[in-house]
C-alpha cells in the first residue's frame, strides 16, 4: 500500500485527525519488465515520443520497499503524463555485473531518462553518463557526478522520518526498549539509527541502552533479519523499526508471529497492510515523488542536474497514515506528534544525520 503523493505527510498538516485522513491506492500494476542484464525490448506498437526506464538493483521490483516504491512512481508517471505502455521500461539487475550494461541498453535505444535505483550504480552511471550526453540519467540515494549536466542525484532526509518513527516507538513501548533493524551498515542507514535514536531520545529513552540496534550485512537475506528481530525481541524489545530492504520484511513476519504487545515499523513504503495491527506505522520514503518528480521535469523540459534534496517539508518522508493501529496511539503522543513534524519542517529541530551528531543532539522539550 502506498500513499498517494497529494496526502503526503506535510508542515501544513493542522490537526490530529488530519494525521490520519490519506488514502492509499491500490497494488501496483506490473510495468513492462525485460530480462536482468538483457536489452529492453518493445511491442509491436509504435514507441512514445517521451520514454522512461528504470534500472532495479538486485532486491528487484517486488521488494516491497525501496524498489517497489520507485516502480510506482515511474507507473504514476506513465498514467498521468500519458507515456503508455510503450513508454516506460524496468529491468532487473542480477548482480552488480549487470548495473553498467543495463544502464548503457536504456540509452543507447534512445530513452530520455534513464533513473538508476540505488546508490550501489554510481560508478556504472557515471561511466555512461558520459558517453550519453543527450541523455538524461537520475541516481536515487546518490550524489551527482561532478561537473555533469546531465544526471540528477534524488536524496532524502531520512534522518527526520526516522526521529518521528523512534519517538512514537518509545512513546509505545511497554518494556521500555526499543530496537533497530538496518541492512548494511553503512552512511545512508546510519541515518535511519540516528534520527530514531534522537527521536527515542527526545521521548525520554537513553538510546545508549533503551535502543538495541544491529545490521543484516545484506538487503535480501530474509533468514538473517528474522534472526536480527528475534534476538531483539528477546533481549526484551517491543518495538523494531527495519530499515533492510527486502530483509527487513522479516522484521514483520516476526512481530506479527510474537503476537499482540509487539511491533514492527516499516520503511521506504506504506507496509502497514503486510502485517495489519502489528505495523505500528511506517517511516515513508517518498521514491515514488522523486521517480515521478524527475521524469516530469525531464519531459517538461525542466529538467535539472545536481543534487536534489527530499525532505519532511515537501513530503519527502514522514510517517503512515496509523490505519490498523490509530486506536492502540494515546492521544497526547499523536498531538506530540504532529507538533515534531512541524518544527523539524520549519528547522527549528534538526535531527541528527549520523551516528556523531547523535551524540551532541540536544532532545527538544514538548
Amino acid at each position: 500500500m502506498m500513499i498517494r503523493r497529494r496526502s503526503l505527510i506535510t508542515a501544513g498538516v493542522a490537526t490530529v485527525a488530519a494525521l490520519a485522513g490519506y488514502g492509499c491506492p491500490g497494488p501496483p500494476k506490473p510495468s513492462n519488465q525485460v530480462p536482468a542484464g538483457g536489452s529492453p525490448t518493445t511491442s509491436g506498437a509504435p514507441p512514445s515520443s517521451f520514454r522512461a526506464a528504470l534500472v532495479f538493483d538486485t532486491g528487484g521490483k517486488d521488494d516491497k520497499s525501496f524498489n517497489a516504491s520507485a516502480n510506482l512512481g515511474l507507473e504514476e508517471a506513465a498514467k498521468q503524463l500519458s507515456l503508455g505502455a510503450d513508454g516506460i521500461k524496468t529491468v532487473e539487475s542480477r548482480t552488480s555485473a549487470d548495473y553498467k550494461t543495463n544502464i548503457t541498453n536504456f540509452a543507447s535505444q534512445g530513452y530520455n531518462i534513464v533513473i538508476a535505483v540505488g546508490f550501489n550504480m554510481a560508478d556504472a552511471l557515471k561511466d555512461v553518463s558520459a558517453q550519453f550526453p543527450n541523455t538524461k540519467f537520475a541516481i536515487v540515494d546518490s550524489d551527482a557526478p561532478d561537473n555533469t549536466k546531465n544526471v540528477s542525484g534524488l536524496r532524502f532526509r531520512e534522518e527526520q522520518g526516522s526521529f518521528l518513527a523512534g519517538f512514537l516507538a518509545a512513546s509505545m513501548s511497554k518494556t521500555k526498549k526499543i530496537g533497530f533493524v538496518g541492512g548494511m551498515k553503512i552512511p545512508l542507514i546510519e541515518k535511519f539509527e540516528a534520527g530514531y535514536k534522537a527521536g527515542a531520545k527526545t521521548a525520554g529513552f537513553d538510546p545508549d541502552k533503551q535502543v538495541y540496534a544491529s545490521y543484516v550485512g545484506d538487503w535480501d537475506d530474509l533468514s538473517k533479519g528474522k534472526s536480527q528481530a528475534k534476538l531483539q525481541f528477546d533481549q526484551g524489545a517491543d518495538v523494531v523499526f527495519q530499515a533492510a530492504g527486502k530483509a527487513g520484511l522479516a522484521v514483520i513476519t516476526e512481530a506479527k508471529e510474537r503476537g499482540k504487545g509487539f511491533y514492527a515499523i516499516g520503511v521506504d513504503q506504506d507496509q502497514d497492510d503486510i502485517a495489519p495491527g502489528r505495523v505500528l506505522t511506517s517511516m515513508v520514503k517518498h521514491v515514488d515523488k522523486a521517480v515521478f518528480d524527475t521524469i516530469k521535469a525531464a519531459k517538461d523540459g525542466k529538467f535539472e542536474a545536481g543534487n536534489h534534496m527530499f525532505a519532511m517539508k515537501d513530503g519527502g518522508v514522514g510517517l503512515s497514515e496509523f490505519k490498523y493501529t490509530k486506536q492502540d496511539i494515546p492521544a497526547d503522543v499523536l498531538s506530540k506528534l504532529e507538533k515534531l513534524q512541524k518544527v523539524i519542517s520549519d528547522g527549528t529541530v534538526k535531527p541528527p544525520a549520523t551516528l556523531a551528531e547523535l551524540a551532541t543532539f540536544k532532545a527538544p522539550t514538548l
